[in-house]
C-alpha cells in the first residue's frame, strides 16, 4: 500500500519539508492532511490511498522537525502562525488555490486557524478527536501529573525520555494515548513509568508500524515534537469572524481519551460549538481511540469520502 505513496521535498520558508502524496489534481479535490504528536505523514497512510482511489488528489506533510522535515534552527522561533504560514506556502509551492483540510491533535489548531483566516482556499475541513475550535479550551481541572502539564516542563520530558531508546519512548505513547484514560503520572512518577515493555501494544499497531515510527523519529528526535504543541504558546489567529464558513466534519473515537477532559466535554454540547461552526456534524466511533483513522481505517475512510462527495 505504502509503495504507491510518493515523496518529494519542498523548500518552505527557509526549510526543506517531506511531503508524501497520491493522486493526480482532478475534478474530485485536493486533500491536506495535518498530522498531531507523535505523528507524521504515514499517519495518514491509509486515508492517502483511499482519497485517491475515490479520485482525490492527498498530500501530507511533515510538519518542521518531525519525520523527514528539517528542524527550525531556532526552536524559540517556532510558532502556531508559522505552522499556518507553512501550510499555506505548501499549497502556493503546489499551485492548489483551494483544498480540504483533513486534520488531527495539534494539526487541527493550524487547520482550523487556515480555514478561518482564509476562508477562500478551504472547501471543508475534517478533525479527529478535535471539535470545531476559534481559541484554546484550556486544561483546568486536570492534575498536575496530567502528561501535558509534564511535558510543559523544560527539561522535564527531556530527562523521562532520556532513559529509553526511541523505539521505547514510541511504543509506550501509542499504548497510553490508546487508552480510554488520561495519561496522568503520580507522584514520583513519570509519563514514561505508566507502560513498560510487558505491557501489549494495541492490536491494530504493529511492529512494522511501530518500526516506521522509530525510524522516522530517530531522524528527527523529540525536540520539535515537544515544543509545538507543548512549550508554543497559541496566538489568536487574526480572522475577520470568529465563525467558519465552510462545512465542517468530525470524527471522534468514543473511547479516545480526551472525552475526559473536563473543558472539552461541555463544550461539546455548548451553543458556542453551534455558533461557531453552523455548518458541522459529529460522528462517534463506539471503540474508537484517540488513533481512530489507524484503529479502523476502512470505517474512517468510508465516513470521510463521503463527506468530501457530498462537499466537493
Amino acid at each position: 500500500m505504502n509503495e504507491e505513496i510518493e515523496h518529494s521535498y519542498l523548500p518552505i520558508r527557509g526549510l526543506k519539508l517531506h511531503i508524501a502524496h497520491i493522486g493526480k489534481a482532478g475534478e474530485a479535490g485536493t486533500l491536506l492532511f495535518v498530522h498531531g504528536f507523535p505523528e507524521v505523514w504515514y499517519s495518514w497512510r491509509h486515508q492517502m490511498v483511499a482519497a485517491a482511489a475515490a479520485g482525490f488528489r492527498a498530500i501530507a506533510p511533515d510538519l518542521p522537525g518531525y519525520g523527514l522535515s528539517e528542524t527550525p534552527s531556532d526552536l524559540a522561533q517556532a510558532s502556531w502562525e508559522g505552522l499556518v504560514k507553512d501550510l499555506l506556502a505548501i499549497l502556493d509551492s503546489l499551485a492548489i488555490s483551494k483544498v480540504f483540510l483533513v486534520a488531527k491533535d495539534f494539526g487541527a489548531k493550524p487547520a482550523f486557524d487556515l480555514a478561518l483566516c482564509y476562508p477562500d482556499r478551504v472547501c471543508g475541513v475534517v478533525t479527529f478527536g478535535v471539535p470545531p475550535l476559534v481559541e484554546s479550551l484550556g486544561f483546568s481541572g486536570l492534575p498536575e501529573g496530567f502528561y501535558l502539564h509534564r511535558w510543559k516542563e523544560p527539561g522535564r520530558a527531556e530527562a523521562d525520555f532520556g532513559r529509553f531508546d526511541v523505539k521505547r519512548i514510541m511504543r509506550t505513547i501509542y499504548i497510553l494515548f490508546s487508552r480510554s484514560e488520561v495519561p496522568v503520572a503520580k507522584q514520583g512518577q513519570e509519563i514514561m513509568d505508566l507502560a513498560d515493555d510487558s505491557t501489549p501494544m494495541p492490536d491494530w499497531f504493529s511492529e512494522e508500524d511501530l518500526s516506521v515510527y522509530t525510524n522516522l523519529f530517530e531522524k528527527s528526535d523529540f525536540i520539535t515534537a515537544l515544543q509545538i504543541p507543548y512549550r508554543t504558546k497559541p496566538a489568536k489567529a487574526e480572522y475577520a469572524k470568529p465563525r467558519f464558513q465552510m462545512p465542517m466534519f468530525v470524527i471522534m473515537g468514543q473511547k479516545d481519551y480526551i472525552l475526559k477532559f473536563p473543558a472539552l466535554k461541555d463544550y461539546m454540547s455548548s451553543e458556542k460549538l453551534k455558533d461557531i461552526a453552523p455548518d458541522h456534524e459529529i460522528t462517534y466511533i463506539p471503540e474508537g481511540s484517540h488513533f481512530v483513522q489507524e484503529q479502523f481505517p476502512e470505517l474512517v475512510n468510508r465516513l470521510m469520502i463521503d463527506f468530501l462527495c457530498k462537499h466537493g
